[in-house]
């Protein structure tokens, strides 16, 4: 697991109250993690001010999996 993927799970083990045990890059936070519109919010202000970028609500709208963000984060910060 590299040290992005480990950021992003903290995040939503903090924020969404799971085990880390529970939290996969396959996860979905609706389905599987039983996150609501609010938690989604706040994952993504968090993930804004965690990684120093702002994340539109477009893009937002697409992150639907633990994986989503990290891809997503991991293109941002490469370009």
């Amino acid at each position: 697991m590299s040290s992005l993927e480990k950021d992003v799970i903290d995040i939503v083990v903090e924020q969404l109250g799971v085990d880390a045990a529970d939290v996969t890059l396959e996860k979905s936070f609706i389905e599987d993690l039983n996150a609501d519109s609010l938690d989604l919010t706040e994952l993504i202000m968090t993930f804004e001010e965690r990684f120093g970028f702002e994340i539109s609500e477009e893009d937002a709208e697409k992150l639907k999996t633990v994986g989503d963000v990290v891809e997503y984060i991991k293109k941002k910060k490469g370009a």
